[in-house]
C-alpha cells in the first residue's frame, strides 16, 4: 500500500507475526531504474517473507526490475495489475493492464526468464462493467500459460473513471465467489484472496475456498489482530506474546533509527494502532502523535504515553467494578 507498507511498517508487523508474507509497497520500474534504489529496495532482514510488488509494462523494465529484487535478497517479486488509480492508469501499468492480458503475459514471461525466485501477480476480477466471469478466467488462463502460478485476486472490478481510489475500495461490489470458482477451474494455481475479509472468523472461512487470504488496511488499522496469525493458521507460536513486549521491542528500533540519523516519527506512525480496543489507546495515541514531544527522546514519550494509558485504564477498571459491586448488590 503506496505510503503505507514502508520497511519501517513491515518490521513492526514481524514483531506480530513470522509465517505472514509481507508485501512492499507498489514501485515503479521508472523508480527503480532511474530513482534511488537503496532507498526503495532496502529492507530488514527480519522481514523475511517479504515480496517486492512492482508497477510496470514494459517487459524488458520488468525483467531488470526482478533482477534487482532477486540481487537484492527478496523471496517474491509481484506485478499489480489492480491498482485504479488515475495517476498509475496514466503511466498505463494497474488496473488498466487487464485490458491487455498478452502484454502483462509478455511482462511476466520476461521476469520469470529473467530469475529464479517466484514471480506472481496481483489483479481484479474485472475493470468497468466488464462483470462476466470469462473474463478474469481467460486472463488467468492468459498469464498462467507463461508460467505464472500464483495470482492475488481483489474480489472487486476497478472503476477506471469517476471514482477515487478510496471509493473503488468500497463500491464495486465484492464478489468471492468469482475467486473461489478460479480455484475450481484452475485447482494447480495458487489462488490468493484480498478484498473486504477482516476478522480471523472470516479469513479461516475463505481459507475453505482458496490457498491464501491477502489483508491490508484491516491489519495495519488493527495490527495486534496478527498476533494470533502463525498460531491459527500456520500451527506455530507467534513472536507476540502481549501488546507490552512488542511495544518494548518496538522502542528498541525507534532508538536504533535515531541512532541511525533517522528522526523517530517517520517510523511510529505506522504503530498508532497497538492498543486499539484498550481503555486509554486514544490517549497514548495522542501522545504518540503530538508535536510537541517529536523533538524528545523516544523513550520519554513513550513513558508519558504508558502512564497515560495505564492511568485510564486503571480508572476504566476502578469503574467497572464499582458498577458491577453496584448491580451485585441491587440484585441481592
Amino acid at each position: 500500500m503506496l505510503d503505507w507498507t514502508d520497511k519501517h511498517c513491515r518490521y513492526f508487523h514481524r514483531l506480530l507475526t513470522h509465517k505472514t508474507r509481507l508485501y512492499t509497497e507498489m514501485v515503479t520500474t521508472g523508480a527503480l531504474l532511474h530513482g534511488d534504489q537503496s532507498r526503495h529496495l532496502d529492507f530488514n532482514i527480519e522481514e523475511h517473507p517479504v515480496a517486492l510488488q512492482l508497477g510496470g509494462s514494459e517487459p524488458a523494465a520488468l525483467a531488470a526490475c526482478a533482477k534487482l529484487a532477486e540481487k537484492w535478497g527478496y523471496d517474491e517479486v509481484n506485478l499489480n495489475c489492480g491498482c485504479p488509480s488515475e495517476r498509475v492508469q496514466r503511466g498505463a501499468f494497474g488496473a488498466c493492464l487487464m485490458a491487455e492480458p498478452a502484454l502483462v503475459a509478455d511482462g511476466i514471461k520476461a521476469m520469470l526468464d529473467a530469475v529464479s525466485i517466484p514471480v506472481t501477480i496481483k489483479h481484479r476480477i474485472g475493470i468497468d462493467r466488464l462483470e462476466s466471469y470469462e473474463f478474469v478466467r481467460d486472463f488467468v488462463g492468459a498469464i498462467s500459460a507463461v508460467g505464472c502460478e500464483v495470482f492475488i485476486v481483489h474480489a472487486r472490478n476497478a472503476w477506471l473513471q469517476g471514482i477515487s481510489p478510496k471509493e473503488n475500495r468500497e463500491l464495486p461490489p465484492l464478489r468471492y465467489e468469482l475467486v473461489h470458482r478460479l480455484k475450481r477451474d484452475f485447482p494447480n494455481l495458487t489462488i490468493v484472496l484480498n478484498g473486504g475479509v477482516k476478522t480471523d472468523d472470516e479469513i479461516a472461512a475463505q481459507l475453505q475456498h482458496v490457498d491464501g487470504v491477502m489483508v491490508g488496511r484491516q491489519a495495519y488499522h488493527e495490527p495486534w489482530q496478527m498476533a494470533n496469525w502463525d498460531q491459527r493458521f500456520f500451527d506455530q507460536a507467534g513472536p507476540a506474546h502481549s501488546r507490552e513486549q512488542v511495544e518494548t521491542e518496538w522502542l528498541k528500533y525507534l532508538e536504533a533509527q535515531v541512532v541511525s540519523g533517522r528522526p523517530w516519527t517517520q517510523a511510529m506512525r505506522h504503530a498508532l494502532g497497538l492498543w486499539n480496543g484498550q481503555a486509554g489507546s486514544r490517549r497514548w495515541r495522542q501522545i504518540w502523535s503530538d508535536h510537541e514531544y517529536k523533538a524528545m527522546d523516544a523513550a520519554a514519550v513513550a513513558a508519558l504515553a504508558t502512564q497515560s494509558r495505564t492511568g485510564i485504564a486503571a480508572h476504566v477498571a476502578e469503574h467497572q467494578a464499582q458498577t458491577e459491586a453496584l448491580r451485585q448488590a441491587a440484585a441481592a
